[in-house]
């Protein structure tokens, strides 16, 4: 678990990292979105009047954690992921939790609309990459990394593989026979946290990620891989046929694919966002 402070507006959200997933102090939300000088008891109240109103327990939407307060200690405080903390935004009869609401209305209607028209959500997601700054040729290539690993996910999916933590499994033999190493280890060469790995990839290593998962997917059907561990030994061959392309490269250009460097750094495509207002 790692402990942090984010700011928004002046407040201070306490927060806490549980399993790669955020978990923020209510009391502190309520406070930066109200003018309450007590929010634990507009938190109790607002409780009360979701529940009489509508009969939801917004209680349900937390989970109690221990945080550092002012003084120093630890006591335990609801908190709450981000799905639950904008369902509590909801409930915030205040001037100042407006604008969160209509972002998430916002939000939800594009959603709709790209259920009714995915081309919508590629050409959304083109316009943030170019807005990143990268280059069209990079997010073609990132474009297809996408409907690739899909591809792959759906084939496991359908091939009897397990949830989120075997796929994140087969990802990271298909990564260690293509690169050498995992995804984390990768993820820590190059100086990332919770980012996107292949979002700080270079041209090269985006193809070699799309081959090793291509390959599976082809190597699957051919052998009409099932379950985890057929599929297993189908994403070591998937990555062995990228890492055998890769070494030939580097053997012939004298040159590394791995790199520790990112597509674009940090901090400059953090520039390039606040700039153009995102």
């Amino acid at each position: 678990m790692d402990e942090k402070l984010v700011v928004f507006q002046d407040k201070e959200i306490r927060r806490i990292l549980i399993e790669d997933v955020w978990f923020f102090a209510v009391v502190d939300v309520i406070a930066a979105l109200t003018d309450s000088g007590k929010p634990r008891d507009y938190w109790y109240r607002m409780k009360k009047r979701e529940k009489d109103a509508s009969g939801t327990e917004l209680s349900t939407f937390c989970r109690q954690l221990k945080l550092e307060s002012s003084d120093g200690k630890k006591y335990l405080t609801d908190c709450a992921n981000t799905e639950g903390i904008f369902r509590i935004i909801q409930s915030i009869p205040s001037p100042k939790a407006e604008p969160f609401k209509r972002w998430l209305a916002k939000v939800g209607y594009e959603r709709v609309q790209e259920i009714e028209d995915p081309e919508l959500a590629t050409r959304r997601t083109r316009e943030l990459y170019r807005a990143k700054g990268y280059s069209d040729d990079w997010i073609e290539k990132r474009m297809r990394g996408i409907a690739i690993r899909a591809e792959l996910t759906d084939e496991w999916k359908n091939r009897d593989v397990g949830g989120h933590r075997e796929y994140a499994i087969l990802t990271a033999e298909i990564s260690k026979a293509a690169f050498g190493v995992t995804p984390s280890e990768y993820k820590q060469m190059k100086g990332l946290q919770r980012e996107n790995l292949r979002d700080h990839m270079t041209d090269l290593e985006l193809i070699f990620s799309m081959l090793g998962e291509a390959a599976t997917t082809e190597i699957a059907r051919s052998q009409d891989a099932q379950g985890f561990d057929e599929n297993h030994t189908a994403s070591n061959k998937g990555g062995t046929i990228a890492g055998n392309a890769r070494e030939k490269l580097e053997e012939e250009s004298g040159r590394k694919v791995v790199s520790e460097g990112n597509f674009l750094d940090i901090s400059e495509k953090q520039k390039r966002l606040e700039k153009r207002g995102y």
